[in-house]
């Protein structure tokens, strides 16, 4: 027990350092090395996507442990920084199930309970990241030239997608008279970038097609031969937006719809997750409570989900 805590632990810490260094990437836009007292700028960053991550996994975790299905406690997942090369510093994590998942209902429960507590977190980081937003003086400590008609110009541009979600809380958040960044600089704002990265990963997630937490949730409510057929749809929209993106990416039609990501996505999905969702020794009927929270889920998906999350212009 103690040898696999320490992997946990040392994967987390590991995690915290490679998201504390890409958070001062994405804070200031000034690449490594850095000296340790400068980490300090990634550290809000690193706090925020660690506490998406650790909700999201937990929700899986105490919804497995209602069911009495033995789980480890998550593996986080840290992604080197490359010079050069933009990432969030983390794969994200994974809790590992240790005993079967012997009906739907757990099965859906388990499924269903990480996106929304991660999709909760997401709220409470954008919610505090809208309503703290510094004035537009600290763009100018990153960007000197920002306000510069010649800004941007001739530069690689780097633009989140919006979502349904985001646009919300922007809204509900912000005054006319705040300073609020456009979706090509929103990186700099630490709680707004892990907020937006909780989002994204969240809609990944519930993607209803095989063992993705979406597939869990839609093979528990509609059953196998649904779910196939549900399961079928999303991967024709994920490889036609990843088409698009990426006949858009080669011959510059400028259409900004579709990325080429999700086709890469596509082929992870039916090659090593699979379409098709595995059968479940015992196989019951929702009641109306877990449905209701079913479909909420699915709102989650849609209010998460951008089409384009990534865009680099040259």
């Amino acid at each position: 027990m103690s040898k696999r805590l320490f992997i946990h632990l040392g994967l987390f810490v590991i995690t915290f350092i490679t998201t504390l260094i890409a958070g001062v990437e994405w804070t200031t836009g000034k690449p490594g090395p850095y000296e340790l007292s400068f980490l300090l700028n990634g550290l809000t960053y690193a706090i925020a996507i660690l506490f998406f991550l650790t909700v999201h996994e937990f929700g899986h975790y105490f919804a497995a442990r209602y069911h009495k299905v033995e789980v480890t406690f998550p593996y986080y997942i840290p992604f080197p920084p490359l010079p050069g090369f933009f990432n969030f510093g983390t794969m994200g994590a994974v809790i590992k199930t240790k005993s079967p998942v012997r009906n739907n209902i757990a099965m859906f429960d388990i499924g269903a309970s990480g996106p929304i507590a991660g999709f909760i977190a997401c709220i409470i980081i954008l919610a505090y990241g809208f309503s703290n937003l510094p004035p537009a003086d600290y763009i100018l400590t990153i960007h000197p030239d920002y306000f510069s008609p010649e800004y941007g110009k001739d530069a690689i541009s780097l633009r989140f997608g919006d979502t349904l979600l985001f646009s919300f809380m922007r809204l509900l958040f912000t005054s006319p008279g705040d300073f609020v960044p456009p979706m090509s600089e929103i990186y700099h704002y630490p709680f707004l970038c892990t907020g937006w990265f909780g989002l994204f990963v969240t809609a990944m997630n519930l993607i209803p097609v095989g063992q993705l937490d979406g597939g869990h949730i839609a093979y528990s409510m509609f059953g196998e031969k649904k779910h196939e057929a549900i399961a079928s749809i999303s991967m024709i929209i994920l490889i036609f937006l990843g088409v698009s993106g990426l006949i858009d990416s080669f011959l510059e039609l400028g259409l900004g719809f579709g990325w080429s990501g999700w086709l890469f996505w596509s082929f992870v999905l039916y090659f090593f997750i699979r379409v098709k969702h595995p059968p479940v020794w015992e196989y019951n009927k929702l009641d109306s409570r877990r449905k209701i929270i079913g479909y909420i889920a699915f709102v989650v998906l849609l209010m998460s989900f951008s089409p384009v999350p990534f865009e680099i212009t040259f």
